[in-house]
């Protein structure tokens, strides 16, 4: 009995070993691979420039598969909620000015962060990493349609090894 325990154990431990991994991703990572043709080289949309004012667009969806996982991702900060020394939600976007000087990137392009400690302000003007529970929730701010949630863990220096 204690063999067949002992087995069961040894067989399980890589698998929580794994799932206990930070998974470090890219932001075309968060486009489902067979929605990936309708993205350019950089992970946008590919967007049709003959008309009026550009709109969130809405193209593609999440994945799944993520819901729940330990993730780390770079990006620019975009300030929601905090005071001046700390901000505690914010969005994630993939490149800089996203949803202020130029359309949105689609949801699953944007990552609403939700950071209960606070993140000190200064460290948030350049790209960052952020680690945190990766969530395929759909969140409406004033800004735009976000299509996953982090509850962040922690912040770090980007560096692009």
């Amino acid at each position: 009995m204690k063999k067949k325990f002992l087995l069961c154990f040894l067989l399980l431990l890589p698998f929580s070993a794994i799932s206990n991994e930070v998974l470090k991703l890219d932001w075309i990572d968060l486009v489902p691979e067979q929605e990936r043709n309708q993205f350019d080289a950089v992970g946008m949309p590919k967007v049709d420039h003959n008309g009026a004012q550009m709109q969130q667009s809405l193209v593609g969806g999440v994945r799944q598969e993520l819901n729940g996982s330990m993730v780390k991702i770079p990006g620019f900060v975009i300030p929601l909620e905090g005071d001046d020394k700390v901000i505690t939600e914010f969005l994630l976007v993939p490149y800089f000015g996203a949803c202020i000087h130029v359309p949105p990137p689609p949801p699953n392009q944007i990552i609403y962060v939700k950071f209960e400690k606070g993140a000190p302000i200064q460290q948030l003007w350049d790209v960052i990493y952020i680690v945190g529970t990766l969530k395929t929730e759909t969140i409406n701010s004033e800004l735009a349609e976000t299509g996953y949630l982090i509850e962040g863990a922690s912040l770090e220096e980007y560096d692009d090894e």
